[in-house]
């Protein structure tokens, strides 16, 4: 039992994880238990002694993709002023390598045309994780003194997610990449943000 009791939650986790990938990747509605279970090493006949339903996987994903950007904000901004905080954040959301690493990078450029189609609770845990994106950038944006920050919040989080996925659309790879880099340089020198 005490096996049990320590292996079931690292399993859990794998599963997880490896959904939060497939998720991204193909989009919530695309994503199989059986694959899922398949690329986490596990047999499809396992799912149910972690999850209830796909639904379930799902939203447990949807909190995992969110941990994870909040992770990955909190390592790579020690030490760092709020304003080459949201520099780097903005350096990388519009960059070449978010673009093409859909799997890897922002839940919400990612799935918000799913969103429509997801359950009521993934619903729910997906404008958790959007609550908390924006609440990281209001913070650095009221220690830099902007006026109304959650609206600059607001509109900072729209322009560089439909710049993102302006530039996911567009065929031409250079066009896409100077898509980026417009957007990238407009929203920082309107926040007098530093370049690289």
């Amino acid at each position: 039992m005490r096996y049990e009791s320590e292996h079931k939650p690292k399993i859990r986790e794998r599963i997880v994880k490896e959904a939060a990938k497939a998720i991204r990747a193909k989009g919530p509605m695309q994503v199989s238990v059986a694959g899922v279970m398949s690329k986490a090493g596990l047999t499809h006949g396992g799912f149910y002694a972690h999850f209830a339903s796909k639904e379930a996987l799902i939203e447990a994903a949807i909190e995992q993709m969110f941990n994870q950007v909040m992770l990955r904000w909190e390592k790579n901004n020690q030490g760092l002023t709020a304003q080459q905080q949201l520099a780097g954040y903005i350096d990388f959301y519009l960059s070449p390598w978010h673009r093409d690493n859909r799997a890897q990078g922002c839940p919400v450029s990612a799935l918000a045309s799913e969103t429509p189609r997801m359950s009521v609770p993934c619903q729910a845990e997906f404008a958790r994780g959007i609550e908390r994106i924006r609440g990281m950038i209001i913070r650095q944006l009221s220690e830099m003194g902007v006026e109304n920050p959650q609206t600059a919040a607001i509109s900072v989080s729209a322009e560089l997610m439909g710049s993102l996925s302006l530039a996911r659309c567009e065929p031409d790879r250079e066009a896409s990449e100077a898509l980026l880099e417009h957007a990238r340089k407009t929203i920082k020198a309107r926040l007098n943000l530093p370049e690289e």
